[in-house]
């Protein structure tokens, strides 16, 4: 049985996707930027749907679109918003932060690993930008500090199945330590493609259920 985690931009189809068979919801605004931190009003509003239907809901905790090199104020708000999902019932927290050597932020992640007190926390697809000589040390870095899952797309563009050697191998060196969750180009018409090439046991995507006008 694979999990499927439909990315939600806001409230608005949430109840359309839960009914069609997700079964986790990363909460995200502004799609069109790559997802930022969404309202408290709309966290508060889908935590208490999902909640009532035994859905996850994992926050989104991005102050801008754009790289993922944050200010020293960038980071003391994501910090805020982290602690601002927790104390609202979020199942998770998700959030990725580079230095300008494509390094993890690894002061700030901490950080935020730390505020989500035992909660989900996702390093999202900042990782595909980690150059691919740092990307082991990276993944063994976020072992140690419990983080439950990374979001991959396999490479910085392309898709997922197209990237599908890298996920593997990804999925491979984590050994069962953290789980790897594909994202990118996954949608319902290709899933069972992904669920045979690509030996996950979750996918990810704003089309991995048949959402009516996707």
């Amino acid at each position: 049985m694979i999990k499927k985690e439909f990315c939600a931009e806001n409230f608005t189809r949430v109840p359309e996707a839960i009914e069609l068979g997700a079964d986790r919801i990363e909460l995200c605004d502004r799609l069109d930027v790559g997802g930022i931190t969404p309202s408290i009003e709309v966290i508060e509003e889908t935590v208490a749907y999902a909640r009532q239907r035994g859905v996850e809901v994992v926050v989104m905790i991005r102050p801008r679109g754009g790289s993922f090199i944050y200010s020293e104020a960038e980071k003391e708000h994501m910090k805020k918003e982290a602690r601002q999902a927790i104390d609202l019932k979020a199942d998770g927290v998700v959030f990725g932060c580079l230095t300008e050597d494509g390094d993890i932020d690894k002061p700030i992640v901490s950080e935020l690993i730390r505020i989500a007190d035992f909660k989900q926390t996702v390093f999202h697809m900042a990782f595909d930008a980690i150059p691919e000589e740092k990307q082991l040390e990276s993944l063994n870095w976020l072992i140690e500090q419990g983080c439950t899952r990374i979001l991959t797309r396999g490479a910085a563009s392309g898709s997922a199945l197209e990237n599908k050697a890298a996920i593997i191998d990804l999925i491979e060196k984590s050994e069962g330590q953290i789980e790897i969750l594909p994202g990118g180009g996954l949608t319902h018409e290709n899933l069972e493609q992904a669920r045979v090439e690509i030996p996950a046991t979750q996918f990810h995507g704003t089309k991995i259920v048949p959402l009516p006008g996707f």
